[in-house]
């Protein structure tokens, strides 16, 4: 492999996890997840947004999402759907919250981060969005500016990282960023679940905290737009 490709594929690495790492709904129910039942649940948190985010990829390879583009009214649906969607696992949050006075464990069978993060993910404007325009840009010959699409960082590291487009080595190192992410982040968590037990209800409360946010924003912008 040429030192080209490495370091475009890192490159990749890197976009990958900066796309993954910001705070945010997704990332709320990754940690409620892994400091209440443990890694493996919250892992297949993280994996129900990454298989949201293959399929967007797939869906963009065929041409089939700038159908949404092309249909104004689908992106102020999709802000209601996933606002309501939030508000409603920020109730399931809050009731952890109550229930959990320390970590559970991996055994636990009432997990169900996967399909929390993949409903959100399937109805989620700024993913779709992220997809509709970088992602496309990803496929496509050219440049890429990695950090300038960075939520909270993207005009202070815009022009430090700056990849060619269009090459698979690229794609599987966003991937693969995505995926260290999510093996990673929920890792750190359990392990800090085990060693405070009061860490459980704390972070099951700010991912309510966090979910009920968003789903009041996601509320607000899409009643907005169809009024």
């Amino acid at each position: 492999m040429s030192a080209s490709l490495i370091a475009t594929a890192l490159a990749g690495v890197v976009f990958g996890l900066a796309i993954a790492a910001p705070p945010g709904p997704m990332n709320a129910i990754i940690a409620e997840e892994s400091v209440i039942r443990g890694w493996l649940a919250g892992f297949w948190a993280g994996a129900g947004a990454m298989l949201a985010d293959v399929l967007f990829f797939v869906l963009v390879l065929a041409g089939v999402v700038t159908v949404i583009d092309h249909v104004p009214v689908i992106r102020p649906l999709l802000y209601l759907v996933g606002g309501v969607l939030m508000l409603y696992f920020a109730i399931g949050a809050i009731n952890d919250a109550r229930s959990a006075s320390s970590f559970i464990g991996e055994n636990n069978g009432s997990s169900k981060g996967f399909r929390k993060t993949f409903a959100l993910s399937l109805t989620n404007p700024y993913q779709i969005g992220f997809w509709l325009t970088v992602g496309v840009g990803l496929l496509e010959s050219g440049t890429l500016d990695v950090f300038a699409h960075v939520p909270t960082v993207g005009d202070s590291l815009s022009g430090t990282l700056v990849v060619e487009t269009g090459s698979p080595a690229l794609i599987a190192g966003f991937f693969g960023g995505i995926v260290v992410w999510i093996v990673a982040y929920p890792a750190a968590l359990a392990a800090a679940g085990r060693r405070v037990d009061a860490l459980a209800p704390v972070i099951a409360a700010l991912s309510a905290v966090v979910l009920a946010g968003f789903g009041a924003v996601f509320l607000g912008i899409g009643a907005l737009s169809l009024l």
